[in-house]
């Protein structure tokens, strides 16, 4: 019989209810017997929903730690806390999932890799849109070249009205930040990962607080209050790898635009080029004529499918513990993350002084 791991959950709002816990349940070789929150009410329900019996709960996360019996401990904080509790729990001798963005600073994701590479420990960071059916198809035709070299991308995360007004989201002494670093975060991941190009060379940005300060704007969860808006509502930013390649990111919360896309990118490579804006489409030339290809991707054919109906969360679940399990790589890797916020946090740094800012110089 295989190991059944022992999980530890820090943070028990609404990403470890809406994403992590429930795909957790899903499987048969773990077992969520530890739940940690600064609001223990918030534990204490968690543990009732998610956990295996006589699941401990805790409001300090260095408490939760000391549980020798834990083989794994996800991070589901706000940004501010993630490379602490991480590095700690790296330390602790248990493998970590945290969710995105990895840290708030770039130097505290670099301090991550660090802790995971000193304690050989599993580190990944959840960036669950790559296991969408539409992205596993379009890294596949990337990898075996049907793209060619893809020198142009952008990376979307363009909503129209729709700022999360819970939690510490308007916050940025605890987020870091506004849509850039929320969901700017996933679409550039995403992006860098179907190019496999993680070296920028320089990066400048731009970032707007135009729609943050208005009473009673029309929003997906009601209006802001404008006292509390302290991060961008709309952040941009271009990027210049070192092979030459550019790639865009657009991010807002609120923007007056009807062109709405989340977590998806458009990539041109000298083969061919590729969008995820209405379903996957693949466009290019051949014998002399345009065409445009629209995949199916409700027919199989998924990467990693065991014959279970499963959305990413569930395959990233899976997969997370599958590495832990017969020690693989994990598919985001803390290296790949890294990249990611040091580019978004350039991407601030420009915004604020106005100039270009070369990185690894």
């Amino acid at each position: 019989m295989s190991k059944v791991y022992r999980i530890g959950i820090v943070g028990c709002g609404g990403i470890a209810n809406g994403k992590h816990l429930p795909s957790l349940k899903k499987l048969d070789n773990v077992e969520v017997v530890a739940f940690c929150d600064i609001v223990v009410e918030r534990a204490e329900k968690a543990a009732r929903e998610y956990g295996a019996e006589g699941a401990q709960v805790y409001s300090d996360y260095r408490e939760l730690l000391k549980d020798q019996s834990l083989d794994i401990v996800h991070v589901l904080t706000p940004n501010d806390f993630h490379a602490e509790v991480t590095i700690a729990a790296l330390e602790a001798d248990k493998h970590v999932m945290c969710e995105k963005p990895m840290a708030k600073t770039a130097a505290d994701a670099r301090r991550m890799v660090e802790a995971a590479k000193r304690t050989g420990k599993k580190l990944t960071i959840g960036y669950n849109n790559r296991f969408r059916p539409d992205s596993l198809h379009l890294k596949k035709l990337v990898e075996e070249g049907q793209l060619g070299d893809i020198y142009f991308a952008k990376a979307h995360a363009i909503r129209r009205r729709a700022v999360p007004t819970w939690g510490v989201f308007l916050d940025e002494e605890k987020q870091g930040g506004g849509p850039l670093i929320d969901i700017g975060t996933h679409a550039l991941d995403l992006t860098l990962w179907m190019m496999n190009n993680y070296k920028p060379k320089v990066v400048l940005g731009t970032k707007y607080h135009e729609l943050s300060q208005r009473e009673n704007a029309a929003n997906a969860w009601g209006p802001w209050d404008p006292a509390k808006f302290t991060v961008e509502d709309s952040a941009f930013g271009m990027v210049v790898m070192e092979n030459g390649a550019t790639v865009m990111l657009e991010s807002s919360w609120a923007l007056n635009t009807l062109d709405v896309h989340e977590a998806k990118c458009s990539l041109s490579g000298t083969e061919a080029g590729a969008d995820m804006k209405n379903g996957l489409r693949i466009n290019g030339e051949e014998h002399g004529r345009l065409y445009t290809k629209e995949a199916e991707l409700g027919s199989g054919g998924v990467a990693f499918y065991e014959g279970k109906a499963e959305n990413d969360a569930d395959t990233e679940m899976r997969t997370w513990i599958r590495a832990v399990d017969q020690d693989l790589e994990p598919v985001v890797t803390p290296e790949q993350a890294c990249v990611v916020s040091e580019i978004l946090e350039a991407i601030y740094e420009s915004a604020k002084t106005g100039k270009a800012v070369y990185m690894n110089s």
